[in-house]
């Protein structure tokens, strides 16, 4: 189930998980998978702190909030609207509560997801951007590092239900491990408390 998180130049904002046998995230509109952004956090959190690093990403970006769809009718078994309500089609919500926790192995689901994404979206470039004064760019949102620090411990956490069982997909392992290396003080303290 996605959060709100606060973002700077927008606002609160939607991240998170939608569907329990995906491991797509969305933030706002931008569709992506964990994995990858995993990567990209790794991939952060290797480079040196000596001046703005951009790195230069691919999503799906679905511009029309219809095209995006109805989560919550969705997730109540009313409305099937969009993306989201095409993707509970085909992965409905647990009937029982129990059984509400994030798939360690959504990614085995990548291929139906990206087709039916597909219709609704478009690929887009995105940058992201981290500045020394401890911001970061994802797209067009700004977020400062301690709300970041947040998304990445959403992921680490499974989100909200939490992974099932407590098992995380190795490269949530591995996204940790980076960070818990990096020597950048823009991921200083993401697990320390």
């Amino acid at each position: 189930m996605p959060l709100s998180f606060r973002s700077q130049s927008h606002g609160n904002i939607a991240f998170g998980f939608f569907n329990i046998e995906s491991d797509m995230l969305l933030l706002e509109n931008y569709f992506f998978f964990a994995e990858d952004f995993c990567r990209w956090v790794n991939k952060m959190a290797k480079e040196d702190d000596s001046h703005v690093k951009t790195f230069d990403r691919t999503v799906y970006h679905i511009s029309d909030p219809n095209a995006v769809g109805d989560l919550m009718g969705a997730i109540h078994g009313i409305r099937f609207t969009g993306f989201i309500g095409k993707l509970y089609t085909i992965f409905p919500f647990p009937d029982d509560p129990q059984a509400f926790k994030q798939n360690p192995d959504g990614f085995d689901t990548r291929d139906i997801v990206i087709s039916h994404i597909e219709p609704f979206s478009v690929i887009r470039d995105i940058s992201i951007e981290i500045y020394k004064d401890g911001r970061i760019k994802i797209g067009r949102y700004y977020f400062d590092k301690a709300v970041f620090h947040e998304l990445i411990r959403y992921v680490w956490k499974g989100g909200y239900p939490r992974w099932k069982n407590e098992v995380r997909p190795q490269y949530v392992i591995e996204m940790k491990a980076c960070i818990q290396k990096s020597g950048s003080p823009f991921f200083k303290g993401v697990f320390s408390s």
